[in-house]
């Protein structure tokens, strides 16, 4: 083990639309980790695995339902939230901040959130 394994503290999120975001991005780079070695990567506290199980356990047990998972990949897509005074987007900002809420609550119980 190296001196900087040992000193080695993972990073925790701010919020869980910050775990959304960082989920995403980074289930779209996979491939490319290995070809960057680590480099300029920030540790996280848990593993891509992890918070899609969490995503997966929520939804099967009802608290997140198939309206949240849409909305929370088609903005996810945008790299955005929804805003709630764009009119077409009133409701999808009603919908994400339900799923963030949820999402976030899950994520504290885990101790990702600072």
């Amino acid at each position: 083990m190296t001196q900087t394994q040992a000193n080695y503290t993972p990073e925790k999120f701010q919020n869980a639309e910050q775990i959304w975001f960082w989920f995403l991005y980074s289930k779209s780079v996979r491939n490319d980790i290995g070809r960057q070695n680590g480099r300029n990567a920030t540790r996280r506290i848990c593993e891509l695995v992890d918070v899609e199980t969490m995503i997966t356990k929520l939804y099967l047990c009802g608290k997140l339902n198939a309206e949240h998972l849409s909305v929370m990949k088609e903005y996810g897509d945008r790299r955005r939230a929804p805003h709630q005074y764009v009119w077409r987007e009133n409701h999808a900002a009603a919908v994400w901040d339900s799923a963030m809420k949820i999402i976030d609550d899950a994520a504290r119980a885990k101790g990702w959130l600072e």
